[in-house]
């Protein structure tokens, strides 16, 4: 009775109705340490460490929710010249019948504002790669034309974000693509619909010891016609080696977060989800792990503690 119950939820979460004229929403993956996984969600970070940064996450949400969201990306960034910043993301993201797989270039060029300060103004180009894999699901019509033939689609992507920040803090406003778009089946029905994100993100570094540092968070997510959705974190660093932190998303889910650093080059975090929403019942939280790398450059400075 209890897996029932998780189909049905899911169905009705994901699909809002699997019929004819109907829209399949495309969402863009969360993240709830977008804090350390910035250069996927604003362009104009890539290249703002100094340095090569690479970075590798898995994101398993809802777990035990029958073709719940999973996403891995991958991301490297870093300087080409003194202001020139160059990048790669790819992102794998599932959910139910559907894989996307998106591939950006990223470009940033970083302006000196100030003794302590730059302005990254950053752009993203690259593809979206769909599949529909509709024998993952189960209709209530499998007759349905709709269901009837797997989709494969291959879209542009195009954004564009600017960075401000500093040792200390940082702002940026971002969208990874604005390109909005509609796929089609055969028979002319609409099957996905893709509307631009976009991103406001701000943190701050508080030196309260010489051996503790705080650092709050804020995302804010906008997706035409939806309401505003809010993510908050706070974390704090022990000794320059141990970040322990929590988290919430407004409506959503309570977040606690751990992190090591394993040498100067290497930062290791994880992330576990309380869902506060309707799923609640029907999952057992959602997990999140990164491995982060720092090339370390002993002739420059290291900026302040790299919660971003």
């Amino acid at each position: 009775m209890k897996s029932i119950y998780k189909t049905i939820k899911l169905f009705l979460f994901c699909t809002v109705a699997m019929q004819i004229n109907t829209v399949f929403a495309q969402q863009a993956p969360q993240y709830t340490q977008y804090m350390y996984n910035t250069s996927v969600l604003n362009p104009g970070y890539t290249g703002s460490v100094g340095q090569l940064e690479a970075l590798l996450l898995h994101r398993s949400q809802w777990v035990n929710l029958d073709g719940a969201p999973e996403v891995q990306s991958f991301t490297v960034n870093g300087m080409l010249k003194e202001r020139i910043g160059v990048g790669l993301s790819i992102v794998n993201d599932n959910i139910g019948a559907s894989n996307n797989v998106d591939i950006n270039a990223n470009f940033a060029y970083h302006i000196q504002t100030g003794y302590n300060t730059k302005l990254g103004l950053g752009i993203n180009a690259g593809l979206d790669v769909l599949k529909i894999d509709w024998s993952k699901g189960t209709f209530e019509d499998s007759m349905d034309p709709v269901f009837m033939e797997n989709l494969n689609a291959v879209r542009p992507i195009f954004g564009a974000g600017a960075f401000f920040y500093s040792d200390k803090w940082y702002m940026g406003v971002s969208t990874n693509n604005f390109l909005n778009s509609k796929v089609y089946s055969d028979n002319d029905e609409t099957v996905t619909d893709r509307a631009s994100q976009y991103h406001f993100m701000a943190g701050y570094v508080f030196d309260l010891s010489q051996n503790l540092k705080f650092k709050p968070t804020v995302l804010a997510k906008y997706v035409s016609a939806t309401p505003i959705s809010f993510d908050i974190s706070a974390n704090f660093m022990i000794k320059e080696f141990l970040v322990l932190g929590a988290a919430y998303r407004f409506d959503d889910a309570f977040s606690a977060m751990a992190g090591v650093h394993v040498s100067k080059s290497f930062f290791l975090g994880y992330a576990y989800d309380y869902s506060i929403n309707g799923l609640q019942s029907y999952n057992d939280g959602s997990h999140e792990i990164i491995l982060k790398y720092n090339l370390f450059n002993q002739k420059k400075r290291a900026l302040s503690p790299r919660f971003f």
